[in-house]
């Protein structure tokens, strides 16, 4: 019983679901169910109920989902102790992003508790590199939103946000119930600094070449609305200041909150973060 295919197992029963388990795999579903059931096979026990909406655990395959869950959890401690007595172990996350978010809190409480004895390091990064120094090797994983050239790269989606229009509560608009992104094709929009990920870019301008001040993080976007009356976009539940309103997009694809690292890394300490933030962020 390899501990790949423990992992696999473990995707499936969290997800209940082989699309899914694959996705979150990056792996397609032939192989994924082909491993699933050699693994029953080996066992000599149904570990799945299947139908056509998903699939359900079996007695059996609970108490497995319990063990796989702790022998998993065995050999990544082994792994650490191992790399302790190599050196002291490492990770450098980047962020991106509101770290109020209770997905980021989520995700740091669950780290520290299956590694602490790791030195986690954290980069917070401005608005022209949505990889958060990736590429450049200044971090291990990045936290962040997508869209951005993903050449290269490893992406995981953990969530995705809708969208809405930052404007001042005196802006005409801003007593709207939702706009479309036409209503704004005549507004002046936030950019980004020169350098910065071009799809990243156009994203948060719309789809569209705009004009506008040039801002590097987010207090500097919620500033240029506030003194210039410039149109900002922003992912929907976030307090803003007394003096803004948000109004939802209903033409604007939502916002990805993604994990990324760069393609090949097999540091366990990225897997691991990996699996942590999906379970932290589907609650």
């Amino acid at each position: 019983m390899e501990l790949r295919t423990l992992r696999y197992f473990v995707a499936v029963a969290e997800e209940l679901h082989f699309g899914r388990a694959a996705t979150r795999l990056h792996m397609s579903q032939p192989p994924l169910s082909r491993a699933i059931k050699q693994l029953e096979t080996d066992i000599g026990a149904l570990l799945f109920t299947r139908s056509p909406a998903g699939v359900t655990l079996t007695p059996a395959g609970a108490v497995l989902l319990d063990e796989a869950r702790a022998l998993l959890g065995h050999a990544d401690r082994v792994r650490e102790r191992v790399s302790a007595a190599a050196g002291a172990a490492s990770l450098t996350v980047g962020i991106l992003g509101d770290s109020t978010d209770p997905g980021v809190t989520r995700l740091a409480a669950a780290y520290r508790r299956n590694h602490p004895r790791v030195d986690i390091r954290i980069r917070d990064t401005d608005l022209t590199d949505p990889t958060c120094g990736l590429r450049a090797g200044l971090v291990d994983v990045a936290l962040t939103r997508a869209p951005f050239d993903e050449t290269s790269l490893t992406v995981r989606e953990l969530r995705t946000d809708p969208v809405g229009v930052v404007l001042r509560t005196d802006d005409p608009l801003a007593g709207r119930d939702r706009l479309r992104l036409a209503d704004l094709a005549d507004r002046r929009w936030f950019q980004f600094p020169k350098g910065a990920d071009p799809i990243w870019q156009s994203y948060w301008n719309g789809g569209e070449p705009r004009e506008g001040p040039v801002v590097r993080v987010v207090q500097e976007c919620l500033q240029a609305v506030l003194w210039n009356g410039t149109v900002g976009l922003a992912p929907l539940g976030h307090d803003l200041p007394v003096e803004l309103a948000v109004v939802p997009l209903i033409d604007m694809p939502p916002s990805r909150v993604v994990t990324v690292w760069n393609e090949g890394d097999a540091n366990p300490l990225i897997r691991s973060f990996n699996e942590i933030a999906t379970a932290a962020y589907r609650r």
